[in-house]
C-alpha cells in the first residue's frame, strides 16, 4: 500500500511543469493575412520574393525560452485543407495572433485572408537535390535560369516537395514546382551545397523534326542530279535581238541546241610568251598561201610603188 502511494507520488511530481523543464517545440495557431495587409510607411514587397514569414513578439518570446535549433523552421498547416509546407521567419513585427505570408504560399495552403493556420517549430535535413519545373514556357528566355534561381532562392530558408514557388526577374513573376527534395520531402536550403535540376516548362512542345527517308536524296545528290539533268545544249545570247539604227539585222543566230559530240576542249597556245597578250579574234583556220598568192602580192606592191613614183 505505502509503495502504491510513493510510485503514485512520483508520477504526480514529475508530470509537474516545473520538474520536466522547458519544452523544446513551439506551436501555436495564427490568423494569416497577406504581406499586401501589413500596415506601415515601408514596402514589404521583399517578402513576397521569398519563403519567409513574419510573426508577432510574443513568438520571438516563447523561442527564446525554448531548447531550438537555428536556424528556426517553421512547419505551416492549415488543417481544413490538409496542406502543409515549410518556411523560415524574416521578422516579428506583426500584431498579437496574426502571421504574415507570401501570396504564392497562402495559395498552396489553400488560405483566405484571415484564415488560421498551425505553425510548429522544426528541424529540417540540409538539401543536397532539388528538381523544378516551370509553369510556363516563357522560362525558357532567361539566358542563365540556374543562376536567377541560385540569387532568388537565398530569400527561401526551406523547400517542401510538391510547392510551387514564385521567383521575380526582370519585373517579371515565373512559378516554379518544387518536384523533387533530398535527401527528404522538406529540406533546409540555408548555407547549403545543392545541385539543382529542371524539367520541361509546363506546357512545352519540342519543334517537329522533319524525318530523313532512306530513299529521299540527301542535299548532295540534289545537287548532283541537278548538274546532270543540266541541257548540254544551252547557249548564251541564243536570243534574237534589234539594231539601234532600226535596220533589219543580218543573220539570225541559230538557236539550234549543240550536240554533245560538238563540244570540245579547247586547245592551248603553245606559242605564248610572257609580257604578250593575244586577242584571238578568229578562231577559224587559216587557208595557206600558194606560190600564186605570194607572185601576185609581190606585183601587186611593185606595182603600187611605180604608179605613186611616176604619178
Amino acid at each position: 500500500m505505502l509503495f502504491a502511494l510513493f510510485v503514485q507520488f512520483s508520477f504526480n511530481v514529475f508530470d509537474h511543469p516545473m520538474v520536466r523543464g522547458p519544452q523544446n517545440r513551439f506551436s501555436t495557431q495564427y490568423r494569416c493575412y497577406s504581406v499586401s495587409m501589413l500596415a506601415g510607411p515601408n514596402d514589404r514587397s521583399d517578402v513576397e520574393k521569398g519563403g519567409k514569414i513574419i510573426m508577432p513578439p510574443s513568438a520571438l518570446d516563447q523561442l527564446s525560452r525554448l531548447n531550438i535549433t537555428y536556424p528556426m523552421l517553421f512547419k505551416l498547416t492549415n488543417k481544413n485543407s490538409d496542406r502543409m509546407t515549410h518556411c523560415g521567419v524574416l521578422e516579428f513585427v506583426a500584431d498579437e495572433g496574426i502571421c504574415y505570408l507570401p501570396h504564392w504560399m497562402m495559395q498552396n495552403l489553400l488560405l483566405e485572408e484571415g484564415g488560421l493556420v498551425q505553425v510548429e517549430s522544426v528541424n529540417l535535413m540540409v538539401a543536397t537535390y532539388s528538381k523544378f519545373q516551370p509553369q510556363s514556357p516563357d522560362f525558357l528566355d532567361i539566358t542563365n535560369p540556374k543562376a536567377v534561381l541560385e540569387n532568388a532562392l537565398r530569400n527561401f530558408a526551406c523547400l517542401t516537395t510538391g510547392d510551387v514557388i514564385a521567383i521575380s526577374y526582370n519585373e517579371k513573376i515565373y512559378e516554379l514546382r518544387v518536384m523533387e527534395t533530398k535527401p527528404d520531402k522538406a529540406v533546409s536550403i540555408i548555407e547549403c551545397d545543392m545541385n539543382v535540376d529542371f524539367d520541361a516548362p509546363l506546357g512545352y512542345k519540342e519543334p517537329e523534326r522533319r524525318p530523313q527517308y532512306q530513299d529521299e536524296p540527301t542535299e548532295e545528290e540534289a545537287e548532283s542530279n541537278n548538274y546532270a539533268d543540266m541541257d548540254t545544249g544551252f547557249r548564251a545570247f541564243s536570243g534574237s535581238g534589234n539594231r539601234l539604227d532600226g535596220k533589219t539585222k543580218g543573220i539570225e543566230p541559230s538557236p539550234a541546241p549543240l550536240c554533245p559530240s560538238d563540244i570540245k576542249r579547247g586547245i592551248p597556245n603553245y606559242g605564248f610568251k610572257v609580257g604578250r597578250i593575244t586577242f584571238i579574234r578568229n578562231s577559224r583556220l587559216q587557208p595557206k598561201k600558194t606560190a600564186d598568192d605570194v607572185r601576185f602580192k609581190k606585183n601587186k606592191t611593185f606595182f603600187l610603188y611605180y604608179f605613186v613614183i611616176y604619178c
